[in-house]
């Protein structure tokens, strides 16, 4: 099994027997540099993790032989599990592809790794990214911390990591500022998540310009049904019929998405409206 064609097929119609492939190389103390960082990347993949490539990703995390580019990889890997068992229950533990002492060791091998001073830095900015994909409480203090740092790499993951943690309302406004174009990016898709209404200047004008770089201008529409619902609709209007397939498909996404949001706020003022009266 070729893992080029692996990356370039779906993860759905991946043969079966893709998990053990991945495992063996791996596992394969002779795979290349280039093999363990697709094996590793593909292995995150939520249609083929299980306990044993779980393991696996770990025990080249944990390995202070295994390049740096490896174990980052394999940190980054962990993050996409994390989240999906994170949102999920252990009540259905059936339809999770990890049990909870899985999901539980993870968690710990992160935190415990990212407090290794003896850890590659840059190792430990992958640590951070994957592990916040499960809120803890010591994110918080480890995010703002990178975010003081002067070091720009440390910025862009605090930055990052700021769409899975909330309270860095003021932290999001500024890197929205920033010249540096990843972190302008990332700080648009927090300020979207978290809904911060005081972004909605700058996103606007995102949203509108025709200078904003594609990739750019995608996760401010999306953003901006996030912040604005109300007002979103009526901004990605001129969107709608842009010639680009991925333009009109991120705004049908996002007016959607708006037209809920909308919806909610709608009820819930008319619940208020309704409490007044019966008062």
């Amino acid at each position: 099994m070729n893992l080029t064609t692996l990356k370039d097929t779906p993860p759905w119609e991946w043969p079966e027997g893709t998990a053990a492939t991945l495992l063996g190389i791996l596992r394969d103390d002779r795979a290349s540099t280039s093999d363990l960082l697709l094996a590793a990347e593909l292995a995150g993949d939520v249609a083929v993790i299980n306990t044993e490539l779980v393991d696996v990703l770990l025990s080249l995390l944990h390995r202070g032989d295994t390049p740096e580019a490896v174990r980052g990889q394999a940190a980054i890997s962990l993050g996409p599990v994390l989240e999906y068992v994170d949102t999920g229950s252990f009540d259905d533990a059936d339809d999770l592809p990890i049990p909870e002492r899985s999901f539980r060791q993870i968690q710990e091998s992160l935190h415990e790794l990212y407090l290794d001073a003896n850890v590659p830095q840059d190792v430990r900015r992958r640590i951070l990214e994957a592990s916040v994909r499960a809120p803890q409480g010591w994110h918080r203090d480890a995010i703002r911390a990178a975010y003081g740092r002067r070091d720009e790499a440390w910025r862009l993951t605090a930055v990052f990591c700021m769409r899975f943690v909330r309270g860095f309302d003021e932290e999001i406004l500024e890197a929205l500022a920033s010249p540096n174009p990843d972190i302008h990016y990332e700080a648009v898709i927090a300020a979207g998540n978290w809904g911060v209404d005081a972004a909605w200047p700058p996103i606007a004008v995102l949203v509108t310009s025709q200078k904003t770089p594609k990739p750019l201008l995608l996760a401010a529409i999306e953003a901006a049904a996030g912040i604005r619902p109300h007002e979103a609709l009526e901004l990605l209007d001129d969107l709608a019929d842009s010639d680009d397939e991925d333009i009109t498909d991120a705004v049908r996404e996002a007016m959607a998405m708006a037209e809920g949001q909308s919806g909610d706020h709608d009820e819930l003022d008319d619940e208020d409206d309704s409490r007044s009266r019966s008062r």
